[in-house]
């Protein structure tokens, strides 16, 4: 069975992200179906996928355009099969790192899930499956404003300023634990 996995992303890391879905769902048995949300047309038809798994970047508070479109194209036929949404963004490092001030923790917990539920209800696609995960700071692909700007954001939350390399923040342990959940959860829908 073919499992799509569509990403939106600025950077690259998001696309890092659905590749790594993709091996994970290959080791379960199923065929794993990669696209660039930005590269998908009026034509594209998700006929053929046994599920979805969707994956976006977030930028200034709001996920990425390409995936709200394609969301907005595609919710009928994504509401009809198991789907599973992951949510990229630095927010999610900031609620994930234990080493934080706890009500700095609960607000990006809040900012995370306030950035999704914004992405259903504009969209009013909901997934069976959603999960934050952390994304990088991917200062090598930065223009020199963004840079700047992306620097002086992670001195003030406690982030990396080494603007001479990307820094990676996402928890692939925890990743591959989310999409075997739904991996399962595929299973169980295909047998029932």
């Amino acid at each position: 069975m073919r499992v799509l996995i569509v990403f939106a992303t600025r950077e690259g890391h998001t696309h890092r992200i659905a590749d790594h879905i993709a091996e994970a769902v290959r080791r379960r048995g199923y065929e794993p179906h990669v696209v660039d949300a930005a590269a998908t047309g009026d034509d594209f038809d998700l006929g053929g996928h046994a599920a979805a798994i969707l994956a976006a970047s977030v930028h200034l508070g709001t996920h990425e355009r390409e995936m709200k479109r394609f969301i907005r194209q595609h919710r009928e036929a994504l509401q009809s099969m198991p789907s599973a949404f992951i949510s990229v963004s630095m927010s999610a490092v900031r609620a994930a790192d234990p080493t934080r001030d706890p009500d700095d923790r609960e607000q990006a917990t809040r900012d995370v899930v306030d950035m999704m539920e914004e992405l259903f209800q504009e969209t009013g696609w909901r997934p069976d499956r959603k999960r934050p995960v952390a994304g990088a700071l991917m200062y090598t692909k930065y223009n020199f404003l963004v840079r700047w700007i992306m620097k002086r954001i992670a001195r003030e939350q406690g982030g990396s300023t080494d603007t001479s390399r990307d820094h990676i923040y996402t928890d692939w342990g925890t990743l591959d634990r989310f999409v075997g959940e739904f991996m399962v959860h595929l299973d169980e829908a295909a047998a029932a």
